[in-house]
């Protein structure tokens, strides 16, 4: 995109969402070699009680030691440090969304309501009242301005690319974003930090879930939904009974282990039916479906495609590619039609559009079909 030049770059504050590890670290030493005035600022989000009854900083992006790393690199930086509180807003809108999409039958992914409603939301704006004319995090993704309009692009390196995480930004946060590390490979982007003696240099990166302490997300819902974890039914696609499931939320589409039942072939999770609190299995040659439906559909641009689009589609962060037909329907609803069935289109996970490098948008899977 087009970032300020160097000489104009020093007139502008850049707000850097910080984690305490080593990509968000690089991104405030990268923007400030460049001249920016660079803010360090720490989301504190909600964290689960501990076993006494005390509250812990559970939750991983903010943990005790996080904050503390986070801190020395911007002391070591010479920037300003600053922690937000956004517990209630995360509770709200990222760990009550989370379980009650498991009370639906549906399996969620937590960070795409955290990008949607609190580091593009809530942080961004925190940081434009602050005077910042941008605002900054450690995503492997990039920004493109084409004709007037901000396009998001894959990271450059295929392993990190993140953009899939970022489908839900529009034309008002990319042009107020920064995405430093998106030019990078990863192992670039631990030799700046090493260049610039990083505390966070060779600091390991978590994958879990940040808010569940012990990453155990079927404890989390006996303990915050036990309503959610009802044994009921499970039935193959002609309706015989099979046997019983231990409660909806512990299943997902295309599982195939933990079923506890006894059949002459492998039998795999097909459907889940919240309605009647039942699962549908049956064998390999049974799974797959070509089309899904999705919803709370964005568009980067700003604006549906007037006509079906061919794409490429993502229906998880760690999925393939995938070959299909874009129709955007109406009440921010979208279908695609995919070339070849997929195992595991799953309600609740995101779905994203690419044409080549650039995102088209994305959304929730509602339905597959």
């Amino acid at each position: 995109m087009g970032e300020p030049n160097q000489a104009s770059a020093q007139r502008t504050k850049v707000v850097v969402a910080m984690s305490g590890g080593v990509d968000s670290s690089t991104t405030a030493a990268i923007l400030l070699d460049r001249g920016y005035q660079v803010i360090g600022m720490m989301m504190r989000l909600w964290a689960e009680d501990d076993v006494a009854g005390q509250e812990i900083s559970a939750n991983r992006c903010c943990s005790t030691e996080a904050v503390a790393d986070a801190r020395r690199v911007c002391q070591l930086l010479g920037i300003p440090f600053h922690v937000v509180n956004y517990e209630q807003e995360f509770k709200q809108h990222v760990v009550d969304t989370f379980v009650a999409e498991y009370s639906r039958g549906r399996t969620p992914n937590p960070c795409l309501y955290c990008n949607r409603h609190i580091k593009f939301n809530l942080l961004l704006h925190h940081a434009l009242k602050l005077g910042a004319d941008y605002l900054a995090t450690g995503h492997y993704a990039r920004i493109r301005e084409v004709n007037g309009t901000y396009q998001l692009w894959k990271g450059v390196d295929p392993v990190k690319d993140q953009s899939y995480v970022l489908y839900m930004l529009g034309q008002e946060e990319l042009r107020h974003l920064l995405l430093p590390l998106g030019e990078f490979t990863k192992a670039e982007v631990r030799a700046i930090a090493q260049e610039h003696a990083l505390p966070v240099a060779e600091k390991e990166e978590s994958q879990d879930l940040c808010f569940v302490r012990d990453n155990d997300y079927r404890r989390f819902l006996r303990q915050y939904a036990p309503e959610a974890i009802r044994p009921g039914p499970i039935f193959d696609s002609a309706g015989r009974l099979l046997g019983e499931h231990k409660g909806l939320p512990f299943y997902t589409i295309g599982q195939r282990s933990g079923l506890g039942i006894a059949a002459p072939e492998a039998l795999y999770v097909l459907d889940i039916d919240p309605a009647r609190n039942a699962l549908i299995v049956g064998p390999a040659s049974e799974l797959g479906r070509s089309q899904l439906i999705a919803e709370e559909v964005n568009y980067i641009a700003g604006h549906a495609p007037p006509a079906p689009l061919q794409v490429t589609a993502k229906i998880r962060r760690q999925a393939r590619l995938a070959r299909a037909t874009l129709t955007p329907l109406d009440g921010n609803r979208a279908q695609l039609t995919f070339t070849h069935p997929l195992r595991d289109i799953t309600p609740g996970q995101g779905v994203v559009f690419y044409q080549g490098e650039v995102v088209v948008g994305g959304g929730i899977i509602a339905q597959a079909l």
